[in-house]
């Protein structure tokens, strides 16, 4: 967050299973996409993203390796009991402490050993503030009374969530992605970023206290699960600040942005002529996003007016330009862009994505601007990501041309193999 010298225009809130992943109707995760390219050309620069999820951190580690998930800029885990920020994943101390305040996991664990009614999730879900369940929906109501009653006479608070259908926490009284997503706000507050607008995001009875916060818009996806949906009959109908989108999951959210005029929410993935899709703010890293897409659809050999656009990029391109190979190997950049005809649809028909991901755009000196970003490639089940730093100059009324691009492999790519590494 520290990016940001300035309050975000926009904060988004959002929970990952089911909301900004869709596991079940999306296979080759277009939705996400979407989001992504949206996101990395028209917020990521002056907006913060926030995952909240009821995973805990090796999980959500693990949805990361799966999905084309972006890099948050603070990640909510373990149903709100976990706050950390950026790449790292820096804890929050302050947030353990106040979790901390009428709290004894033991204490927890031994009462709820005590109900048959409870069975344990998987060792990965249980966690210094969480303890974690599986339950019959049947037998919420009467576990709840009990259990509260026993740890109240033991000085311990706690509270209860049931989602998913049969998924029940016990978490720290302070804890709940509700209370993480005020404590946030209250902390960006101080620091004077307090978000212009906030959009929280969910589809279970977990997020439900994402919706309950002051002074924030929320969009339940269209595919959100009863246990939600009744809470909303029941106490936010005639809330205009909160929907209910008529699109399932990531494609939801970009509904959301647009209902609530939130900012731009056409993706660049939906735009058919690159020759048309021009960003609402001059930013060089509107540039690099609008490539990397076209650079996909080329080798899937999906783009229309092709020769008219690789021209267009041609012209672009510094006479004396370079591209730095993750290999080392340096060539012209206008010799790439004419290398790439020959890769044109050599992807077709199989599963290649690539989507860019903390595109950020800094102008170094008047008229000279670098940008940095990870550029991943997927293809099948293989994928790679290579830091990338693009160099461009402009003029005022000329636009922006291309000076420099270098790539060195990323930590996170395990399989370096250049052979069909181009661009």
């Amino acid at each position: 967050m520290e990016r940001l010298t300035s309050p975000p225009r926009l904060m988004i809130v959002s929970d990952l299973d089911e909301t900004m992943v869709d596991h079940h109707k999306d296979p080759e995760n277009l939705a996400l996409l979407r989001f992504n390219s949206l996101w990395e050309d028209a917020y990521r620069h002056d907006s913060l993203l926030v995952f909240s999820t009821g995973r805990a951190q090796t999980m959500y580690k693990k949805l990361r390796k799966e999905k084309p998930l972006l890099t948050p800029d603070v990640i909510i885990t373990s149903v709100g009991t976990e706050i950390a920020y950026g790449n790292s994943m820096v804890p929050d101390d302050n947030w353990v402490e106040i979790l901390n305040n009428k709290w004894d996991r033991g204490i927890v664990q031994e009462e709820t050993s005590k109900f048959s009614e409870l069975t344990l999730q998987g060792e990965t879900e249980q966690r210094p503030h969480k303890l974690s369940f599986n339950i019959d929906k049947s037998k919420v109501k009467a576990v709840t009374k009990e259990l509260s009653q026993r740890l109240e006479k033991r000085g311990v608070d706690v509270k209860f969530i049931f989602s998913g259908g049969n998924a029940f926490d016990v978490l720290a009284k302070g804890g709940g992605k509700g209370q993480a997503l005020a404590y946030l706000l209250k902390k960006l507050k101080t620091e004077g970023k307090l978000p212009i607008n906030t959009l929280a995001c969910g589809d279970s009875g977990n997020d439900t206290e994402l919706f309950t916060i002051p002074n924030v818009y929320g969009v339940m996806v269209s595919n959100a699960q009863e246990e939600l949906l009744e809470w909303y009959a029941e106490n936010a109908k005639d809330n205009a600040n909160i929907i209910h989108a008529s699109e399932r999951c990531a494609g939801g959210i970009i509904q959301a942005i647009g209902h609530f005029k939130l900012g731009p929410n056409l993706s660049p993935r939906d735009v058919s002529d690159f020759l048309e899709c021009k960003a609402d703010n001059v930013n060089p890293g509107h540039e690099v996003v609008k490539f990397f897409l076209f650079y996909e659809r080329w080798r899937r050999g999906e783009v229309e007016n092709c020769t008219t656009y690789t021209s267009s990029l041609k012209a672009s391109c510094h006479p004396c330009g370079v591209f730095v190979h993750p290999s080392g190997a340096e060539k012209s950049l206008r010799d790439t862009i004419d290398e790439l005809g020959k890769y044109y649809g050599d992807k077709k028909g199989k599963k290649f994505r690539v989507w860019t991901d903390q595109v950020l755009a800094t102008d170094t000196t008047p008229g000279t601007w670098i940008v940095k970003l990870d550029k991943w490639e997927q293809t099948g089940d293989e994928r790679k990501c290579c830091t990338t730093t693009v160099k461009f100059t402009s003029k005022e009324g000329e636009g922006f041309v291309w000076e420099h691009v270098q790539q060195i492999w990323s930590e996170e790519t395990e399989i370096k193999d250049d052979s069909n590494w181009i661009i």
